[in-house]
């Protein structure tokens, strides 16, 4: 059963939100998974001292990339977090908020596999920009409400 959500909060924006995280930990085993091995096959130095540009230095872009996307999902995702709680407390879960939401997770979760995968830049940046618009546009929603 699941539990209850408190009077006024719109739940269809937290199921985005949740989405965007267990995504995020897929990543972060995606890159563990494939950097760990990366670090013996490269035989990659690790000393206290260095710097992360020392440290990836060593491995080809494929490797770096997951550990790349990873950081991207710790950025702009937490303005994401923010505006959709923000969204779902003031009760604003109509049908246009959740599909930005989903829209938003959808392009992140594109550009993940964009990144991750073969990271064509130009095609990436696409991405990441309309992701940007939805997330402004999430944001500008939030701001008609409280001002």
């Amino acid at each position: 059963m699941a539990p209850a959500i408190p009077v006024g909060i719109s739940s269809g924006l937290l199921s985005p939100v949740i989405a965007l995280n267990i995504w995020t930990f897929v990543m972060e085993i995606w890159m563990y998974a494939v950097r760990i091995p990366a670090v013996t096959k490269y035989k990659v130095p690790i000393h206290p001292n260095m710097t992360s540009e020392e440290f990836n230095k060593p491995f080809p872009g494929p490797v770096r990339w997951k550990a790349d996307n990873y950081n991207h999902l710790m950025e702009q995702p937490t303005q994401f977090y923010a505006i959709a709680l923000t969204l779902a407390f003031l009760g604003a879960g109509d049908k246009i908020n959740v599909a930005l939401a989903w829209t938003y997770v959808g392009l992140r979760f594109t550009h993940s596999l964009v990144h991750a995968i073969s990271n064509p830049i130009m095609t990436r940046f696409q991405i990441f920009l309309s992701s940007s618009v939805v997330l402004a546009v999430l944001t500008g929603r939030a701001a008609v409400l409280l001002f």
